[in-house]
């Protein structure tokens, strides 16, 4: 499939069918993000992955009730990002961006990921709300790592609405 037909296919999906999204095919999306480009190659995205019944539960149960009807029927992968590496010059001594860095590496990741998923005909929401001290406990991540996103993943049970963007000159200057 071409990137341009990816990109147009891909969507905020909020209606999920219960078929569940494959394992291999999960470490294929993730194995595609690393794929994206880093500062210094730090590669600082992590990955957490709710396929299970009990896991999907717990995560679940952390959203907000508009994310929990948004994303009835999916899995989830909780992506975050390790402090102190994407950003750094060297050592503790950060660029004037710092760990800004570490979420721009992670929001690529994730865009692969995505764009991947839509590849293997799985379609994706990702939801910033969420209760990350649950999340956390849950998954044992570390406090070295940042988390930003709950991403819903599985197939759509029904087709999303098209959101026009913006004219082009409305965002783009040349000269």
């Amino acid at each position: 499939m071409e990137l341009n037909e990816l990109v147009k296919i891909r969507r905020s999906v909020r209606a999920y069918s219960e078929e569940r999204v494959k394992e291999e095919d999960l470490k294929e999306m993730i194995s595609c993000a690393q794929m994206a480009p880093s500062w210094k190659n730090s590669e600082t995205g992590r990955y957490y992955v709710a396929l299970s019944d009990e896991a999907i539960e717990k995560i679940y149960e952390s959203l907000p009730d508009f994310n929990k009807r948004s994303s009835k029927n999916a899995a989830y992968i909780v992506t975050t990002f390790k402090k102190g590496l994407s950003g750094y010059v060297s050592e503790g001594n950060p660029s004037p961006e710092g760990d800004l860095w570490g979420s721009y590496d992670l929001g690529l990741q994730n865009s692969y990921m995505l764009l991947k998923a839509s590849e293997l005909g799985y379609d994706t929401l990702i939801m910033g709300l969420r209760d990350s001290d649950a999340i956390r406990e849950y998954f044992a991540i570390p406090e070295d790592e940042i988390i930003m996103a709950v991403i819903a993943i599985g197939k759509r049970a029904a087709e999303p609405k098209f959101n026009p963007r913006k004219n082009l000159e409305d965002i783009l200057k040349i000269k």
